[in-house]
């Protein structure tokens, strides 16, 4: 018999965690509690509760974790201008240490003796749940029921609704969704489908948050961005809550064709994954956060900061947000942020976002000394010389020593 008497289970409502339900009590023969985050991927999770009533849940967790999702997880992540292998900004990797704190945090409360998810054996999502859920429960048990059960394919999913009488929706259960798709306010990705073969370039009608550049509108549209300590508080003088900000931000770029993105990327587990990736506001976030650094910011801290940011920012993608070196380097890079204030001015134009202005009352850019009229004395032109002669000292003497350093 199992030691296992409840678990708590990452719930959607679709198929898959549908189907999780029922095998983890059959299993089992254990109590189930389901927990359905909204980080605002824009689908409504309130059909959740009765999903799961219909499947004998009687614990039944429903959250809305919107503004901490953006506060404490995506915001700290943009004061580093986080992006991985040079493009991706994170969209899924960011929110999954979210939702295994809260599973966590759902085990303690309900006295669940393990966590529970569907994520495949094949993806970074099982290392990113359950490294988090080990770090802050060290002793918690994961089931991981796609490592597990012989279910391989929709259909023999379908097969196993239809026989244990899951409630899903059997009209359209002869149509396979061509794409595997994972939402957030940050963005939303696009697997699968035609998108196995990196050759083929993606259907125009696959997204969802975006027009094309081509048909977005022939004049830009502008906006202000007010920054504090590194993450926007205001848009065109406007305060907003940070999922707010986000939210606002995803409608104005989706409008104007920004965000989209399309690469191979290397999963943790070892092989290559092609995806497609909408992230109109955190593109948007990006460009001007390193518009407000580039007048706030020393030159060698932003230097260091960017040296850094890699590092981070696999750290984030393989799971590592609960760690002592995510830890370390976040209070690094948020100390860097205090005097990053001011405003940003962007134009949004047929998926570019272009910056046009910055001011800060922190700012370092320094007009009388960075002119090209007269500078009343601010700079001494002939310090470069010497300068440039100690600068070149070590290849003047490896020269005169006979290097060849063509």
């Amino acid at each position: 018999m199992s030691s296992i008497k409840k678990v708590v289970l990452a719930y959607s409502g679709g198929l898959d965690t549908s189907v999780i339900v029922k095998w983890l009590q059959e299993t089992y023969n254990c109590e189930v509690v389901t927990f359905t985050a909204d980080i605002g991927q824009g689908e409504e999770v309130a059909p959740a509760r009765a999903k799961a009533e219909a499947l004998g849940v009687k614990e039944i967790y429903i959250d809305d974790l919107r503004e901490e999702f953006v506060r404490d997880f995506v915001f700290p992540m943009f004061r580093a201008n986080t992006i991985y292998e040079g493009e991706y900004l994170l969209g899924t990797s960011i929110a999954r240490p979210l939702i295994a704190k809260r599973l966590i945090e759902i085990a303690n409360e309900t006295g669940a003796d393990a966590i529970s998810h569907g994520a495949t054996g094949k993806g970074n999502d099982q290392v990113r749940f359950e490294l988090g859920a080990y770090a802050l429960k060290p002793g918690i048990q994961v089931i991981a029921p796609w490592r597990e059960w012989d279910l391989t394919s929709r259909e023999t999913l379908m097969a196993y609704c239809e026989e244990h009488n899951i409630p899903v929706d059997f009209s359209s259960k002869k149509k396979k969704s061509p794409y595997s798709m994972d939402a957030n306010l940050l963005h939303i990705s696009y697997e699968g489908g035609v998108l196995e073969d990196p050759w083929t370039e993606a259907e125009e009608d696959m997204w969802r948050w975006s027009v094309s550049p081509e048909n977005a509108p022939d004049e830009p549209t502008y906006i202000d961005l007010t920054f504090e300590k590194g993450d926007i508080v205001a848009i065109d003088g406007e305060r907003l809550s940070p999922a707010t900000v986000l939210e606002k931000l995803n409608k104005v770029g989706g409008d104007n064709g920004i965000g989209r993105l399309d690469i191979v990327e290397n999963r943790y587990v070892g092989m290559k994954s092609r995806g497609c990736y909408e992230t109109p506001g955190g593109s948007i976030i990006l460009k001007a956060h390193r518009a407000i650094e580039s007048i706030t910011l020393d030159r060698e801290v932003a230097h260091l900061k960017d040296s850094l940011m890699p590092k981070y920012a696999e750290i984030i993608y393989n799971g590592y947000w609960w760690s002592p070196e995510r830890k370390m380097l976040q209070t690094a890079i948020d100390e860097s942020q205090e005097p990053v204030n001011g405003e940003v001015r962007v134009k949004l134009y047929k998926g570019a976002v272009h910056v046009v202005g910055r001011r800060s009352a922190d700012s370092l850019f320094d007009e009388k000394v960075a002119t090209f009229e007269d500078d009343a004395g601010a700079y001494d032109q002939k310090d470069a010389e010497g300068f440039i002669k100690l600068n070149a000292l070590r290849m003047r003497i490896a020269a005169s020593k006979g290097r060849n350093l063509l």
